[in-house]
């Protein structure tokens, strides 16, 4: 049905809605086919003519499925256990998905790290920090298998030991860019190699927008660390906030472009600011609890005075600045400047309503 050129997952949605199996949508006759949601008549001719041509889909799948049996490739549908659940929380889920490796529980708390292909000395440092950080806490690294921060991202987590899943833009036949194959290969021995592209498709640069959306769509958050505004990590963070995951930048120099897309995520309010995995692990505290317990890092740092006094007011509950200014005897104005420099330390979050509260 997927081949059926105008029928995408939503559609298949609105078909099994209205015929509640695939069967019986290419069975149903050009009438009874534009009783679906958003089936046009263009379309049931389409599909009528598919069931016309089903030997010639029959050739197709059955070479799709030596191929994958040649690659030790696999399928699963949205409708299969093995599915994997955080992804079918997004709207769009693609309906099937080919990977080599296998699905882990714990693969249900990653974390996205990406970024620029050309990254500096201070994003790679930076990538590799990171992930080797999240990698001692065994949360599973989501990339794109990309040149750059995508290969330090999923080289880290091999080299430390831990779980990394690369999603690709092309069918899982197909290894791009050709030198990072001993990467992939690695990866789907030791984790797992996921594309929505059946077997043959090429690494065409329509497919990726695509790709990007499952690795934010397999992710509690991402980190972008160095990109440029129009980089494909920008796309990835937009993805991550429309659907309902939290965005993280690393930030950097003024004077490059490879750190223009992060700070300005970072000024928009679209991206938290972190200096290291810690600051991710606390903002998603209650998300990794799960798998991390009650041994999430908390960051210690030094804290002046204010800062003392002001976490002290928050003690309990969420406080609306005018009383915590008021509690501490420091005007509203010195209260917001402490309350920054808390929250970019990770321990203060800002409600609304100008209300904090401790993390």
């Amino acid at each position: 049905m997927l081949s059926v050129d105008g029928i995408g997952p939503g559609k298949i949605r609105n078909l099994l809605a209205e015929f509640h199996s695939i069967e019986n949508a290419l069975a149903a006759d050009y009438n009874s086919l534009l009783k679906a949601e958003g089936i046009s008549s263009i379309l049931a001719q389409r599909i009528v003519l598919q069931k016309k041509l089903k030997d010639e889909f029959a050739k197709t799948l059955q070479n799709e499925l030596n191929i994958l049996e040649r690659v030790k490739g696999r399928i699963v549908t949205v409708w299969d256990e093995d599915y994997p659940p955080i992804l079918k929380r997004i709207f769009d889920p693609p309906l099937l998905l080919y990977y080599k490796g296998n699905f882990e529980e714990n693969d249900n708390y990653s974390i996205a790290v990406v970024g620029t292909r050309q990254p500096t000395n201070y994003g790679k440092v930076q990538a590799e920090k990171i992930t080797a950080e999240l990698s001692s806490q065994k949360i599973t690294i989501v990339s794109g298998l990309a040149r750059g921060i995508d290969s330090i991202a999923h080289s880290t987590a091999l080299k430390n030991g831990n779980r990394t899943i690369a999603v690709i833009g092309s069918g899982i036949d197909i290894i791009y860019p050709a030198e990072n194959r001993r990467m992939f290969d690695a990866i789907s021995e030791k984790g797992l190699i996921i594309s929505e592209f059946p077997p043959g498709t090429k690494p065409d640069a329509q497919n990726f927008p695509k790709r990007n959306r499952l690795i934010s769509g397999l992710s509690l958050g991402t980190i972008v660390i160095e990109t440029a505004i129009t980089g494909g990590a920008m796309q990835t963070a937009a993805l991550s906030l429309d659907q309902n995951r939290e965005v993280f930048a690393v930030p950097g120099n003024l004077g490059s472009d490879k750190s223009e897309g992060t700070n300005l995520l970072i000024q928009k309010c679209s991206a938290k600011l972190i200096r290291s995995a810690e600051d991710v692990l606390v903002e998603l505290d209650l998300k990794l609890k799960p798998i991390l317990g009650k041994n999430i890092p908390k960051v210690q740092l030094d804290l002046n005075l204010f800062e003392e006094k002001i976490l002290a007011a928050l003690e309990n509950e969420a406080v609306q600045i005018d009383n915590i200014a008021t509690s501490t005897n420091l005007s509203t104005a010195d209260c917001l400047v402490q309350l920054l420099s808390l929250e970019f330390k990770g321990l203060v979050k800002q409600l609304p309503g100008k209300m904090f509260a401790r993390l």
